[in-house]
């Protein structure tokens, strides 16, 4: 699938963060995610990839900030990663054996970033972020992120072709966002 092609994917199935869910999530808000819809969707364009690896890790990635709460990534401190690290360490370690050890061992993985896996995961959380900015209307966006939109993300994105090409029409899109409300 081509970047541009999976970017108009993306736009459509950003509507399941948009649409009213029938349930609501325990603080009252009613949203999905598509993380783990990326990894599925560039699975043919990384075929070297365990790709139902990178899904679970996109399904569990986010479950310390159940736990602290999101902190965005341009305030997150190294106590702040560490107190997430340490609330994912704890929850994992209360679960039954078989989840300790799986759980246990991705976590590692994803936070090691050694291999292809993790790396794309790493790669896709990032770009996410920046996708969603793109739909989102740009009066939300706080002064720093114009140039985070340009930069964030490059240097995971680099480690495979596919996913810098994909990066890069994402900048592009973010470009004429910018540009078209100056």
């Amino acid at each position: 699938m081509k970047p541009a092609e999976l970017l108009e994917f993306l736009a459509m199935a950003e509507k399941l963060k948009c649409n009213t869910r029938h349930s609501y999530t325990s603080s009252g808000r009613h949203e999905s995610f598509r993380l783990a819809l990326m990894a599925y969707m560039v699975s043919d364009e990384v075929p070297e990839i365990d790709t139902d690896k990178v899904i679970r890790m996109c399904l569990i990635h986010d479950l310390g900030e159940a736990i602290t709460g999101d902190i965005p990534s341009f305030e997150k401190t190294d106590s702040d990663e560490a107190a997430e690290e340490s609330a994912v360490s704890e929850f994992v370690n209360r679960l039954p054996e078989y989840w300790k050890k799986q759980l246990g061992e991705m976590y590692s993985e994803m936070n090691e970033l050694k291999t292809p896996e993790a790396k794309l995961y790493k790669a896709l959380d990032k770009l996410e972020a920046v996708i969603q900015h793109n739909e989102a209307d740009i009066s939300t966006w706080l002064p720093l992120e114009y140039e985070l939109q340009l930069t964030y993300g490059t240097e995971e994105c680099s480690f495979n072709e596919y996913i810098n090409s994909l990066r890069d029409e994402v900048r592009s899109v973010s470009e004429k966002k910018i540009k078209a409300n100056r």
